[in-house]
């Protein structure tokens, strides 16, 4: 039990390609920043001749260890850049990598300092001091959460924890129990039911599509038409006469392949959400071929036509196996047979549900997550679900009308949860975990 109602609780959502942070109660999270971090190996700068990584690790590590003893960054051999602010700026050989694979975490030293960067640099508190609620997928392991709440009590020795999943503080945020849950994330769409608060287990569909695979297809497109990307770094734009530009390209040979590939998927990704659309009527090139185009200038002053493409993106999350026509997403062809489109996925987690919740979870699915904020997309889910589901069901697609909720939605259903008197016995408290240790948080936050 623990009562810790005068200080507010810490809210942190972290996503596969922006992390949430912020304080409970709140309509919004204060710090929102990508989930990828820039890492330069303290190798490669320590002797720029030698890049046999093994034995030079040793030597670097000590050489850290003795120059850098204030910077907590380093870990072991590499520097790490966290926030918009410092990816945005390039530097010679920083690798652009992400903590989470398939939406668990795979690399703790990059969860670890985003939410260092959170607590330091966002929210500039003392984590000593307030109790965190983090929400994690569906999908997280026993392991995973008894490494969060180690790292929790004893890096930040916070006073008290709680991990809730993602879909139930969505179904919070929209103030219900029970929903179907549709969160289009950045690494994947999830489908999830959510009965009286609870996640049903065995009935979540997932799916590798989301809105960085998108973003992809969508920059594939482009680049099959002939129109490349220029990174912001790799250009300046000079003022020649009022209004009139002139760019210059600037060329760094040490920026690597993934600093670049996330500058561009930075910009693509504001492409697609200005431009990209789901289409009511499933994707076909006849029909779409003699749309009218839509304009957009990149930074680099160029400006650029989209025509179907605005509308063959989006529809990939309806119809996978569209992928095989974009050139260039070959290596995903073979994977997008066995993948489902977005209303068989709501079917069929459906389906695995117990017959007396269905009408329920079928009036009750709700859009969660960035790429559900995609124009039209919640119109084009009701319709496709209407055609294929029973005749007795009532579909209801709801999605709240602003962008910003259905984008943290997550969040801020952590934040309502967080905030609530009834909630604040449900905390796992410091005490209770040094009585009985990290595996406790199964009993606490089930």
């Amino acid at each position: 039990m623990y009562g810790g109602d005068e200080v507010s609780a810490i809210v942190i959502d972290l996503g596969s390609h922006t992390c949430k942070a912020g304080y409970a109660g709140e309509d919004a999270p204060k710090a929102v920043f990508p989930s990828v971090v820039g890492a330069i190996d303290q190798m490669d700068i320590d002797e720029p001749d030698n890049n046999t990584e093994k034995n030079s690790a040793s030597s670097a590590d000590s050489k850290n260890n003795t120059r850098n003893p204030d910077s907590d960054k380093i870990k072991g051999k590499r520097k790490l850049y966290v926030g918009s602010q410092s990816l945005g700026y390039r530097r010679d050989h920083m690798e652009v990598l992400s903590p989470l694979k398939d939406g668990i975490v795979a690399d703790w030293d990059i969860v670890d300092s985003i939410w260092d960067h959170a607590f330091r640099e966002c929210l500039l508190i003392d984590p000593k001091e307030h109790p965190m609620l983090l929400a994690e997928p569906s999908s997280n392991t026993q392991q995973q959460r008894e490494r969060t709440a180690e790292l929790m009590f004893e890096k930040y020795k916070v006073p008290a924890l709680f991990l809730a999943k993602n879909a139930v503080l969505t179904s919070f945020a929209s103030g219900r129990a029970t929903a179907l849950v549709v969160d289009g994330g950045g690494g994947s769409t999830t489908v999830a039911p959510v009965h009286d608060g609870y996640v049903l287990q065995k009935a979540v569909a997932t799916s590798p599509i989301g809105g960085e695979f998108l973003t992809d297809c969508l920059m594939k497109s482009l680049e099959s038409k002939g129109i490349v990307i220029k990174p912001r770094y790799s250009f300046k734009r000079k003022e020649i006469r009022p209004g009139e530009f002139q760019t210059v390209d600037v060329d760094f040979p040490n920026t690597t392949e993934s600093y670049k590939l996330y500058c561009q998927r930075v910009i693509a990704s504001d492409i697609k959400e200005c431009v990209c659309r789901a289409p009511d009527t499933p994707y076909d090139e006849s029909a779409y071929s003699n749309i009218p185009m839509t304009s957009y200038e990149l930074p680099d002053g160029q400006t650029i036509e989209i025509g179907a493409d605005r509308f063959k993106t989006p529809d990939v999350l309806f119809n996978p196996s569209l992928v095989q026509t974009i050139p260039g997403m070959e290596s995903f062809a073979e994977m997008s047979s066995s993948v489902r489109g977005l209303p068989q996925m709501v079917i069929e987690s459906i389906n695995r549900c117990d017959v007396d919740i269905r009408r329920e979870l079928f009036s009750g699915i709700l859009l969660a997550g960035g790429t559900a904020s995609m124009q039209q997309l919640k119109e084009r889910l009701e319709k496709d679900l209407l055609e294929e589901s029973p005749q007795a069901a009532r579909v209801k697609v709801l999605a709240s009308g602003n962008a910003t909720e259905r984008r943290f939605s997550v969040w801020i259903g952590g934040s309502i949860l967080a905030s609530l008197g009834s909630f604040q016995q449900m905390w796992f408290s410091k005490s209770e975990y040094e009585e009985h240790g990290a595996s406790y948080i199964q009993r606490k936050c089930p």
